[in-house]
């Protein structure tokens, strides 16, 4: 499973389109893997590590800025799409936006047939915090099955990596809709992003 993920992110990868509201979202033709995470937590780096392209997931010293459900493709023709749903948790949005915000994301959950699975990304120093748990209710609540991803996992000592993976997994065990594996990751140096390619490859199969 490592080695076809490697190969399928290794081939073509592009940017489908972005989609504001569910009118402009794509025909559901393939399997989709999507990517959530509060506003600072490195999704964009992590996507970028992901398909091993630089530039492929816009980073921004902005957190919050992406406020619409942004597909890419992967394979030619696509084998999957990859959806990176907007931050969470940006303080200094305004009220109207977080509401805009949970009901594109609320009624994506809900009634996207194509979707298999939700990876939530979780800062490794934090741990999962209650502004986390409001999505992994949501999804809990909408039936769809996600995975824990710990981001900058080569932030913190191997110590406090182990603790932080194991007070997620007993999280994780008490959650209806939840995969009981936790993958703990670094964009930066790499670690466990060759694991977390075959996870998107075994959601979608």
């Amino acid at each position: 499973m490592v080695e076809a993920a490697r190969k399928l992110f290794a081939g073509p990868v592009g940017f489908l389109k972005s989609a504001p509201a569910l009118k402009f979202l794509p025909d559901p033709i393939v399997p989709e893997v999507a990517v959530a995470g509060r506003s600072n937590v490195g999704k964009s780096s992590l996507l970028n590590a992901l398909t091993n392209r630089n530039g492929l997931a816009r980073t921004s010293n902005t957190p919050g800025r992406t406020q619409e459900l942004n597909f890419f493709d992967v394979g030619t023709p696509p084998v999957l799409r990859l959806v990176d749903m907007p931050g969470y948790g940006f303080a200094k949005a305004p009220k109207d936006m977080v509401k805009q915000w949970r009901f594109l994301v609320n009624d994506f959950l809900r009634g996207r047939q194509a979707l298999k699975r939700a990876l939530v990304l979780i800062d490794s120093r934090h741990g999962i915090k209650d502004v986390d748990r409001e999505i992994l209710e949501m999804l809990d609540r909408a039936a769809v099955s996600y995975r824990i991803v710990l981001t900058k996992a080569d932030k913190v000592k191997a110590t406090e990596l182990a603790d932080v993976v194991a007070r997620t997994e007993i999280e994780a065990r008490k959650r209806p809709a939840a995969h009981p594996g936790i993958l703990a990751t670094s964009s930066e140096g790499g670690m466990g992003i060759a694991d977390l390619r075959a996870a998107v490859l075994e959601a979608i199969g």
